[in-house]
Order: structure tokens, then sequence, then C-alpha cells
């Protein structure tokens, strides 16, 4: 696999894994994603702000999205509960992470994790920080897996609740 900045060409076929990935968090009965966001828009800030990756299997197919970030997210702000880092330190975020239906439960997610892992790690940045819905149990438990600790609740922009997580990166 191969974990690539997006290009504006790219556009297409991240919002249709998004589809994919909305689609299959309504079939689990989660309320994540279910009105209208991610869009277009905002994949293409991501793509803008140079923040938007995709992940690619040797022959170049397209098999997964995130966001990821070391700028400030504003609803991490305040939390209720409590980041292992200070408020002031520098962190990693992903946001927007989707994988293609036929790539499900095949270590896509795994990979983009540590791939962003391994670019704070070279940036000598110490911790990610990272956001998921409360039925999103496959993401909980992927979080737990791979040595996230719950911190607490966030608030997104709209009110929506969210559970916080955060990892320290060792071995700088």
């Amino acid at each position: 696999m191969e974990f690539l900045k997006t290009s504006r060409k790219n556009l297409q076929q991240i919002i249709k894994i998004i589809g994919e990935a909305q689609e299959y968090l309504a079939i689990h009965n989660i309320d994540q994603w279910q009105n209208g966001y991610p869009n277009e828009e905002a994949i293409l800030r991501d793509i803008i702000n140079n923040e938007s990756y995709i992940i690619t299997t040797k022959e170049s197919i397209i098999i997964g999205t995130a966001m990821f970030s070391t700028k400030k997210e504003p609803t991490y702000k305040s939390i209720e509960g409590q980041w292992i880092t200070k408020s002031d330190a520098k962190y990693g975020v992903i946001h927007r992470m989707a994988v293609t239906n036929n790539f499900r439960k095949k270590g896509v997610a795994k990979f983009i994790f540590e791939k962003c892992e391994q670019q704070l790690r070279q940036n000598e940045i110490m911790s990610m920080r990272i956001d998921t819905h409360e039925d999103n149990l496959a993401m909980q438990g992927l979080l737990l897996k791979l040595k996230y600790i719950y911190c607490g609740v966030i608030c997104l922009e709209n009110g929506d609740k969210r559970l916080a997580y955060e990892k320290c990166m060792s071995n700088l």
C-alpha cells in the first residue's frame, strides 16, 4: 500500500469512498456522517490545505482516504475530561478517514494510523488526537488496539458529542 497526497483529480474517487462509508455507518445504525458531511467542499478544502491523503494498492487503485494535520483542532480546545498532553502541546489529528468496501478489515485503517504516526515522529511531535462517534464501536476498538487512550468527550461545532482519544508517540 502507498500513502500519498491527494490531488484534485482524486476528488470523485474519494467522494465515492466517503459515500460507501456513509452507507456502512447507516446500515450499522451509526448516526455519523448521515447529514451530508463530509462533502465535496470539505474534501476539496483538505486538498487545498495539503492535508488530504489517499491510500492506494500497488496497482494504484485508491482504496482509502484520510485527512491528517498537525494544525490545532478548534473543537479539541475544550474537553469534558483531560488530554494526556498539555493544551499548548503540538499534536497530529486524523479526520474523514474512510476505506472502500472491498478493503475493509484488511489493515488499511491501521496502515493510515502507522503512516500518520510516522510523520509525527519525523517531525518530533509528541501525540496524536482523534475523535469518533459513541456508536462507532469498530473505530473505538481499533483505537484501543493501537494503544490510544480515551480522554473524554468533545463537542463538534454543531454541538454533536464525540469520544476523544490520544496517543503519545514514543521513541522520538
